[in-house]
């Protein structure tokens, strides 16, 4: 039973209690990015850092009341390049000698007391000063993002196939409490393997509290809302890290801002008491055949809605009934799972082609943000360079989407990315510092409008008995990509240029595989794998309105079923030709109705036939 055509719009349509859902699926989105992003500044390394002096260290004949703090710092911590003091050694002089300048010999030892920090962006404190993460520690930094990462990957795949299974309610509901319980068991972590392994956790289920929301808000939308509503999450995701500054310099140590990230989350916890405010997707219930529960889905969305939706009235012809009579009384649940996608063709090679430009949107971005780094060493200057140009993909893909289509829009956009990559690889010696930041801050702009519009399109794209899964396998690609950043920093940048050409050449590829992919824009979205294997990639220059896809050898039109329409016309095209002045003969009718004899009846034969021969 088609839902887009034969049941929204007999609920109301996109009303005003969809609009309200829609609406309250978006704080979820800001409460996830504030966990999200809040990273950044939890593992931020501060810009300025050295030994704490340890006096044991020092002759024994030594006053410090002799020098002030930038002598006693010159005499006890070596000098790197003349530039700035040492990160990770200090000076050990002799124990007995009583000479403590420059010629006397001293051995460079590791920081014994710990460090100093200064100028910390943000906080004051955090994982990386909480724990001394510096030195030969620092590989614990890149790890914990990738743990991070690797807690948003599971959490994908598995709560997103949990979606297909429970429901987007349901699913909805488990992330949001557990993630509420990690986030406030990170406040209280005593050592960096606990906050590492709770921070993992909360990952899992941020990641279903995401993906639970954003099919919501798409499957109560019609067509020509779909994009809006999902580019309004987007600014909701802008406006969570123009926040997040801030409330960093409010709050100074992590623990308080990771109980302020977690706050939102602690709001969402409301959704168990008022079911109104996030349903069960009627579209979901409808294509796993559980009809008890689709009516009264339907019902409540018809009236509140102000539609009615009532089995009394003309039984034969209302939807409840035209329901029952599809599906029968003992019509029972049918679920799938992400592994049907073995037996698919079309759905698994649209599902790996997104996940593969999701995977370039994300991973290609580090390769832009660190010529920002290059032109600037301040952080605030790249972060907020970052959001500006999230914020703007976000209006690109509004005004530009619904005009020329999906698929249009993000071969543009990979096209664009992959040739900004390319000249950046080739002509950074040669070019200028401006010139430089030109390109890298385009190449950022459509990085993010490529990742951002391959989620949109595979929600889009995917049926809806399996939208969860799949949608969950091309998000946790774009993690993955995500923590390729950090795969670079643990070998402390030593591969970048080899992760540039990688993928510079993986989005000059994309752009071929994106041609493979079938247009959305204004169709219903699927509902059975079988809707999802129909769907047909459009040419992309030469197009026909009544076609979807071009054959390479022409085809038989197949024979069409009996139509009275086309047999009533038929009879009239007939009946006119034969009744026109201009032909040759005129067909006599007898005026006579009474029976003749046989001899009568042949004289009139004979009258006629001389009549036609005339």
């Amino acid at each position: 039973m088609d839902y887009e055509t034969k049941v929204f719009p007999h609920t109301g349509g996109y009303g005003r209690y969809n609009r309200i859902v829609v609406v309250f699926s978006w704080f979820p989105n800001f409460a996830v990015m504030l966990n999200l992003f809040s990273d950044v500044f939890y593992t931020l390394i501060p810009d300025s850092y050295h030994c704490k002096p340890d006096p044991e260290l020092l002759p024994s004949a030594f006053l410090l009341s002799n020098f002030s703090r930038q002598g006693y710092l010159n005499l006890t911590i070596p000098w790197v390049n003349g530039t700035s003091l040492s990160h990770c050694e200090l000076f050990k002089y002799p124990p007995n000698t009583s000479d403590i300048s420059e010629n006397v010999p001293r051995e460079r030892v590791s920081c014994t007391k710990g460090w100093e920090y200064v100028h910390i962006a943000g906080l004051q404190s955090n994982f990386v000063t909480e724990w001394n993460l510096v030195c030969s520690d620092y590989w614990k930094i890149p790890v914990q993002h990738i743990c991070f990462m690797t807690g948003w990957i599971l959490g994908y795949i598995f709560l997103g196939s949990l979606c297909d299974w429970l429901g987007r309610r349901r699913g909805f509901l488990l992330s949001i409490s557990l993630s509420t319980l990690f986030g406030v068991a990170v406040c209280l972590s005593n050592s960096a393997v606990v906050f590492l392994l709770l921070r993992l956790c909360q990952g899992v289920m941020l990641a279903g509290v995401f993906v639970s929301s954003y099919i919501v808000r798409l499957e109560l939308c019609d067509p020509p809302h779909r994009l809006m509503v999902a580019m309004v999450s987007g600014f909701f995701t802008v406006f969570a890290e123009l926040l997040l500054p801030g409330i960093a310099v409010l709050c100074r140590d992590w623990p308080i801002l990771q109980a302020v990230a977690t706050l939102p989350l602690l709001l969402l916890l409301s959704y168990w008491c008022c079911a109104p405010v996030f349903p069960e997707s009627p579209r979901w219930l409808l294509a796993t055949t559980q009809i008890p529960q689709v009516k009264r889905s339907l019902q409540e969305f018809s009236t509140r809605n102000s539609v009615c939706l009532r089995d009394e009235i003309h039984p034969g012809e209302t939807l409840l009934s035209e329901i029952n009579s599809t599906y029968g009384e003992d019509c029972q649940p049918k679920y799938f799972s992400v592994l049907e996608l073995r037996r698919t063709r079309v759905i698994w090679k649209n599902c790996l082609i997104l996940s593969f430009t999701l995977f370039i949107g994300t991973g290609i971005q580090y390769c832009f943000t660190r010529n920002l780094y290059s032109y600037s060493s301040n952080f605030y200057f790249s972060y907020f360079f970052k959001v500006i140009t999230g914020a703007l993909a976000c209006i690109f893909i509004c005004l530009s989407v619904n005009h020329f289509g999906r698929r249009g829009m993000l071969l543009l956009s990979a096209i664009i990315t992959g040739l900004s990559s390319l000249l950046l690889l080739a002509l950074t010696p040669y070019l200028r510092g401006g010139l430089v930041l030109v390109l890298s801050v385009v190449g950022l702009l459509f990085s993010q409008a490529l990742a951002m519009l391959s989620v949109f399109f595979a929600c889009e794209v995917m049926p809806t008995v399996v939208r969860g899964g799949c949608l969950g396998l091309v998000l946790a690609a774009g993690c993955v990509g995500m923590a390729a950043s950090s795969l670079m920093e643990l070998q402390n940048n030593s591969g970048y240029f080899l992760h540039h050409v990688i993928f510079a050449s993986f989005a000059v590829l994309s752009v071929l595989c994106i041609m493979l992919l079938p247009e959305s824009k204004r169709k219903p979205l699927p509902d059975s794998l079988k809707e999802g294997e129909s769907q047909r990639r459009p040419p992309l220059f030469l197009s026909q309105p009544n076609r979807d896809n071009l054959p390479l050898l022409c085809s038989r039109q197949p024979l069409s079923e009996y139509n009275p329409n086309n047999y009533s016309r038929l009879v009239s095209a007939t009946r006119k030709m034969l009744t026109k002045d201009n032909l040759p003969y005129r067909i006599a009718v007898p005026t006579h109705t009474a029976l003749l004899s046989d001899s009568e009846s042949q004289g009139q034969e004979n009258e006629t036939l001389k009549e036609v021969m005339s």
